[in-house]
């Protein structure tokens, strides 16, 4: 009998994006309540020959009913920051898009986003990534993904995060890791108080992406 004979075949990616399409944890055994109160549809892109990683953070109303990531204005927004057409964008061969929550949460009390729900990223994160071996690139959008994919190097608020960019991307951490702000337009003030971000960040951000992407 040969070592490896009845071995359980490591997990490929799409095991998982099935497995994680078809998740309804935090609706049918929430570990935090509330309970997701409509039904899950989780959103995901990925494949795994994608050479860069989109971390964002979770689905808002629109990309609920569409089903795919950035479907909306902060997807517009997003795209020029990354110089990338439509296609490309959504070419999931070359770009992975794994939110830190994959469903829509709901709305607070003044209607915006609820924070990705908690069972998410520890349920899926590590394995997602696991199957996605030639990422070269991060880009961690929002605070939670920047917790998540930096630890201690982030900073305790999103600006001092974002603004630590040079030190981040220059640093011994592979795959590199660029930190973004959401490109909601809910942060149209936050960029005009912080000029540098898109005078100074994305030239290298959109550099980094053609090489990535083409």
């Amino acid at each position: 009998m040969s070592s490896g004979e009845g071995a359980e075949a490591p997990e490929t990616l799409d095991d998982v994006l099935a497995e994680l399409r078809a998740c309804r944890i935090c609706r049918d055994e929430p570990v935090h309540l509330p309970r997701l109160p409509h039904e899950p549809r989780p959103v995901i892109q990925a494949e795994a020959s994608a050479r860069l990683l989109i971390a964002s953070q979770a689905p808002g109303t629109r990309v609920h009913a569409s089903g795919r990531p950035f479907t909306d204005r902060s997807g517009d927004r997003l795209r020029e920051w990354l110089g990338l057409d439509h296609d490309r964008f959504y070419d999931a061969s070359r770009v992975a898009i794994v939110p830190m929550g994959h469903c829509f949460p709901g709305l607070d009390g003044k209607g915006g986003d609820l924070p990705p729900r908690r069972e998410c990223a520890p349920a899926w994160r590590t394995r997602v990534l696991a199957g996605l071996p030639n990422i070269e690139l991060v880009l961690v959008i929002g605070r939670y993904a920047q917790a998540w994919h930096l630890g201690p190097k982030a900073a305790a608020d999103l600006t001092a995060t974002v603004a630590d960019w040079r030190n981040i991307f220059a640093g011994e951490r592979r795959p590199r890791v660029l930190p973004l702000p959401h490109p909601s337009w809910r942060n149209n003030g936050w960029l005009r108080k912080n000029p540098w971000f898109e005078a100074e960040l994305v030239p290298v951000l959109r550099t980094e992406v053609a090489r990535l992407v083409g």
